[in-house]
């Protein structure tokens, strides 16, 4: 499916999440496959069009998930939505800490060495523990849906991402290819152990060469497309 920006409805209209709960991740990347810049950060890739559906994702969610690593290579702050770092050591990056409790949670194993920090620190309440190894992130998905949480937006990073392909939680994969090469070593999308997830294409759309598309996962087989 293609549609052009202004003429085929809204942002809100063209991302609305068609059920709840709903766990949606957003990436950008360049035609080469790079999902981020020469410095490590993708904010040095995106572009306009890329901000704007960002904002559109933010305002249709609940809840913003986002890997430690990258919540501190990106220098996340708490936003309109509360945010969830997932953190296997239970640590919460500086640009994430004294904010009002409820604005930044921490999701992460009850093994972990920042546990009893990130309590002092967050508040008892604001802690998930999902699992004793690694993070688990279906059990993450049911405890935000318990705090009401439905509308979940992923950010990544690339091995959030890929770890929560494999546990087999994501409804949506909101991709944008900015039209530009950036070579070098940059990481793509997902990064990690391989793994197979095919996709369904939902949606696509174009505007001034940069591509956003929906995906859908096999969770969402027979969902009806528009």
């Amino acid at each position: 499916m293609r549609v052009l920006l202004g003429t085929g409805g809204s942002l809100e209209e063209l991302y609305a999440p068609p059920r709840s709960p709903w766990w949606r991740v957003s990436m950008v990347a360049t035609v080469d496959g790079a999902a981020a810049g020469a410095d490590g950060r993708s904010g040095s890739i995106n572009n306009a069009v890329d901000h704007r559906v960002f904002a559109t994702l933010r305002r249709l969610a609940d809840v913003i998930v986002v890997g430690a690593g990258t919540a501190r290579a990106e220098e996340y702050g708490a936003a309109a939505r509360p945010v969830v770092v997932v953190s296997r050591r239970g640590e919460v990056p500086p640009t994430l800490r004294g904010h009002e409790p409820g604005r930044v949670l921490l999701a992460t194993t009850g093994s972990a060495p920042g546990l009893a920090a990130a309590r002092e620190l967050l508040g008892e309440d604001q802690v998930l523990v999902c699992g004793s190894g690694a993070v688990d992130l279906a059990g993450l998905r049911d405890a935000l849906a318990r705090r009401g949480l439905r509308q979940v937006l992923c950010e990544g990073g690339p091995r959030l991402l890929r770890d929560a392909l494999a546990a087999g939680v994501v409804d949506e994969l909101a991709t944008t290819y900015v039209p530009r090469l950036v070579a070098g070593g940059a990481p793509r999308i997902t990064a990690g152990a391989p793994l197979a997830v095919p996709l369904m294409l939902h949606t696509l759309v174009e505007e001034d060469g940069t591509l956003l598309a929906r995906w859908l996962t096999a969770r969402q087989e027979g969902l009806p497309h528009p």
